[in-house]
């Protein structure tokens, strides 16, 4: 696989940083992944911008403008082997001489992205939902950047890999906040619920497109905070992310979710919305042709 570091395109098993990377030492930078369907990326543009919000936030200048990552980016894309791919971005503060909390002075970032398959959820996952479990969100107070230092989201994830499922859903003063690398949304009684995008989750690229949707096909939504009763007694979860589209959840700590007969798989509304999804995605991709 092709590697891009910076300003180099080379085999990603030869890309070297020092021990010294702000990024090694002190998780110091900020990342993106971007989806890629049949060699097309999908809301680069919103990508990019995401991108510039964190290196703001962090205070990191970055290396550069949009049309220079969009030619990265479809360069990388170009020189892969596979068709769906998932490029992955990550701008650090650099490499100083020394280790020093505070910021070096005269030091480049570093600048690195590869391109890797696409792994979108299997057909068998999309028609029985996943399972997940939730946990208290113990993150730092900035989630609305997405940068590296996600040592947090690592264990919540691994807790949920040693329980067998596939996501853990974290929980903030008795709230929804969102998954360890997914969005959730909450159904009830017909409207679809959404966290509000503030400093506690992550805006999600596929949160916007979700909400976007619904909109669009007049499906009934708000968007408010969401209490921790209200996602145990929903009638579906969903978790979304660039990665795992929309995806139902049919279980939640061993619990199935919904009511009645239909408990524990997924709702109607799910099954609408990653339709509604397929068909702006081919859209998207279609308009990229033109």
């Amino acid at each position: 696989m092709t590697a891009f570091l910076n300003g180099q395109y080379l085999p990603l098993a030869e890309a070297k940083i020092s021990p010294l990377d702000r990024g090694f030492l002190f998780g110091d930078g900020g990342y993106e992944v971007i989806p890629v369907y049949s060699r097309r990326p999908f809301r680069l543009d919103e990508h990019l911008r995401r991108l510039q919000t964190t290196l703001d936030g962090i205070r990191l200048p970055n290396p550069h403008s949009a049309a220079e990552w969009k030619d990265i980016v479809l360069h990388l894309v170009a020189r892969a082997d596979f068709e769906d791919q998932s490029v992955y971005i990550e701008v650090t503060r650099g490499a100083d001489t020394k280790r020093d909390q505070a910021f070096p002075v005269g030091v480049a970032p570093t600048v690195f992205a590869f391109t890797s398959p696409l792994s979108t959820p299997t057909p068998a996952q999309r028609e029985s939902g996943i399972a997940v479990i939730s946990a208290a969100d113990i993150r730092w107070g900035r989630c609305d950047l997405k940068a590296v230092a996600l040592l947090a989201n690592v264990l919540m994830r691994q807790m949920a890999v040693d329980a067998g499922c596939a996501e853990t859903i974290m929980l903030r003063d008795g709230y929804l906040t969102e998954g360890a690398a997914s969005n959730i949304f909450v159904v009830q009684d017909g409207i679809l619920l959404a966290p509000p995008k503030d400093h506690r989750m992550l805006p999600g690229i596929t949160y916007d497109v979700v909400l976007e949707l619904a909109a669009r096909h007049g499906m009934p939504y708000e968007v408010r905070p969401i209490a921790e009763s209200e996602l145990r007694a929903a009638d579906e979860l969903w978790m979304t992310s660039s990665t795992r589209e929309v995806l139902a959840i049919t279980t939640l700590d061993g619990e199935p979710v919904g009511k009645g007969t239909e408990a524990g798989k997924p709702g109607p509304m799910s099954r609408r919305m990653y339709d509604w999804y397929c068909a702006f995605r081919d859209e998207v991709m279609r308009r990229a042709d033109a």
